[in-house]
Order: C-alpha cells, then structure tokens, then sequence
C-alpha cells in the first residue's frame, strides 16, 4: 500500500507550493478535490476541461515532481433535490471527464441522499425502523427505486465511457450508503465498478468495527481514507452517538476526528491494514486531516507516523 493526502488540508496553499509541501512530507500521492461541496483549491476543473494548454501545464507539474494522483474527490450530493442535485451531478460528471483526460481511474464520491418523497425540498436520511411510522418504508423505497438506483446506473456508464474503473464511494453519516450492507446494495443494484471507499473514522463514529467491515467489504474495496475517530469517554456513555453539535465544539461533542493514533492505537491500525490486505486491498491511502484538536501541522505529522508504521509493512 502506498501513502496519500487529500490535498484540501492545504487548501490555504497554491497548487504547486501544496506539492512541493506534499513532497517534502515523503508523501508521493495526492488525492485532489475536483467538484462536490470541496472548495476545489488546487483543481479548477472547467478551465482544465476547456484548455488543453492548462491540462498539460497541470500534468507536468506533478510528474517533475515524480507524483500521482491517488484519485480525484467528487463528495458531495448529487440526489439532493433541487439546485444542490444538479450542481452536484454537473460536478460529478466533470470530475469523470477530468478524470479521464488525467488517466485518472478512480473517483471518490458520496452515495447522496434524496428527499423523502417527491416535492420534498430537503434530504431526509431515514435511520430508524420502517415498521413505524408508516410512512418510513414508502420513503426508502422511493429514495432508493426511483432516484439512486437509476441516477447512478446513468452515471456508472458515464464513468465506463471516460476510462473511470472504481467510482469508491464513501460511506458517510446522512447518506443514503453509510455502511457495508448499503454499499453491497447499491454495487449490486447497479455495476461492480461501484466500490467502496473505506473511512474507518466514520464507522467508529455510528459504533461499527471497521475491521469487521473490511472483512465484509472483501473485494469492494477501491480506496481507502487513513482517518481515525474517538469516542469521548464520559460523554458518549450518557449520550450516545448521535451528534449535532458543530465540530468545532471538540469539548462537548461525543465524538470527533482526530489524527491517526489518536483515536485508535498502532495496534489496532497494524491489525486493521492486515485484513484489508489479507482481503486484497494493495492500493493507495489517503490520510484526511479533519482534527481540530491540534494544529494542522501537528496532526500530519502524527498520522504520517502511525501510517508508514503500518501500511509500510504490506
């Protein structure tokens, strides 16, 4: 396995200082923000589809410096209804072009998550029992039968037709794939090249093991985020773990991102890249900076230490 960052960590940066950064890091990939809800600071995804000259331009700056794009990021909401649908599906299909002309072929994304019903204005993410109240399960049935399952059988061929191979969708809290089982559901509704891209930090945060899910995951596994979470002791033992409180709120929250090792020791990341390799997972892994407990700086540099004690090895 070889290490990445998702670049939107120095998004304060230009493109070429963030890979000279990157590169003084040790780190040789970039996992780069192409449309979705991303700022997009180091990918200005229109202007390279329009002009070959920037394309080229963007290209060269990443092979004199020997690196690779891990993949191109496209997380955000193409089901939502609305305006945030069609921006966001404008912005997928972009990044599939893109990551075509880039040679690029993998593509992270989210699964989305539709308004409960037609005329609806707001995504409803359904987690509770369909047994009660009834209108839950005629509320799933049209989210996924009527708006996923065919937006993204669409957009699968689209991909297909662009050289795009894994389209690793992530499974985030408040949409409609969340999960292993979600996941299998939609790849099996739709195409194998729908795979997952495995976060283990938003597992931790719903209460899975993200060691059993790699296991489940066995062969659908496209991309992997290096991201822990921690559980806060006194805190989620009152409350749980369900959280609204903005992330900034570290203190009082539940739950939050931190840097690899912090959440989760080096054993437990040594055991878990174990069982993704045991399950044939060789690919890139992108740490994701999201800790706000520490600096920016701090928690990079403490990730990449657990990380290359662990994926190093496989």
């Amino acid at each position: 396995m070889k290490l990445a960052i998702c670049t939107d960590a120095y998004r304060n940066l230009a493109f070429v200082e963030m890979l000279d950064k990157v590169k003084s890091l040790g780190i040789r990939g970039v996992e780069l923000t192409a449309g979705g809800w991303g700022s997009c600071p180091h990918v200005a995804t229109t202007a390279l589809l329009r002009d070959d000259n920037k394309l080229a331009a963007f290209r060269g700056e990443l092979e004199q410096r020997e690196m690779e794009i891990a993949a191109l990021n496209c997380c955000g909401n193409p089901l939502s209804p609305g305006g945030m649908g069609e921006l966001h599906t404008k912005s997928s299909y972009d990044t599939a072009v893109l990551a075509g002309k880039l040679g690029v072929k993998t593509i992270v994304m989210m699964s989305g998550c539709p308004a409960g019903a037609p005329g609806d204005k707001t995504p409803n993410w359904i987690t509770s029992t369909v047994s009660w109240p009834d209108y839950m399960a005629p509320a799933l049935e049209y989210q996924w039968n009527e708006v996923a399952i065919p937006w993204w059988k669409k957009f699968a061929e689209h991909c297909k037709a662009h050289g795009v191979e894994q389209i690793a969708i992530e499974e985030f809290p408040c949409m409609l794939v969340y999960n292993p089982e979600t996941l299998w559901k939609l790849r099996n509704a739709v195409d194998p090249i729908v795979g997952i891209n495995l976060d283990p930090s938003h597992l931790m945060a719903m209460g899975a093991d993200p060691i059993a899910s790699a296991r489940a995951l066995k062969g659908a596994i496209f991309h992997i985020h290096g991201k822990d979470a921690r559980i806060e002791r006194g805190l989620a033992d009152i409350n749980g773990l369900l959280e609204t409180k903005p992330v900034t709120d570290c203190e009082n929250r539940t739950w939050n991102y931190v840097a690899v090792g912090c959440g989760k020791d080096l054993q437990w990341w040594k055991e878990f890249f174990s069982v993704v390799r045991m399950g044939g997972y060789n690919g890139w892994v992108s740490m994701e900076m999201d800790d706000l407990t520490m600096s920016l700086e701090a928690g990079v540099n403490t990730s990449i230490d657990v990380l290359n004690q662990t994926i190093g090895h496989f």
